[in-house]
């Protein structure tokens, strides 16, 4: 059951970078924001698509390397903890303006660092 809930992170992360990679201005659209720039879309490419795909390969590891394992699975919730925290913080400053995307991700994001850290 643990090696489940790590690939479904995994996948979820995968999803997003390979996502990023491919459709940068789309991906980021879904916020309202707009990409007019190559300097724009290559950022994007880069934190949410290569990072994503990162953090996707180590998870992968961690199904497969017990002695890395819970040092994966441990910076990754802390990293998707930080990523719902932050968010938080943004809505104590500004409401958001509807339910999705940022409370969705927010819920997500939760939920994801909680099911990484029960299995940990």
């Amino acid at each position: 059951m643990d090696q489940v809930v790590i690939a479904v992170v995994a996948v979820f992360f995968a999803g997003m970078g390979i996502y990023a990679l491919a459709a940068p201005a789309s991906l980021i659209a879904t916020f309202g924001i707009t990409l007019p720039t190559a300097d724009g879309r290559n950022e994007v490419r880069a934190v949410y698509g290569g990072f994503g795909l990162a953090v996707a390969a180590a998870l992968a590891l961690a199904c497969y390397d017990v002695g890395l394992r819970d040092g994966i699975v441990l910076t990754v919730a802390l990293a998707l903890a930080g990523m719902a925290a932050g968010r938080v913080v943004s809505m104590a400053v500004e409401r958001p303006s509807r339910f999705y995307p940022t409370v969705f991700y927010l819920l997500v994001e939760a939920v994801l660092a909680a099911a990484l850290l029960a299995v940990r």
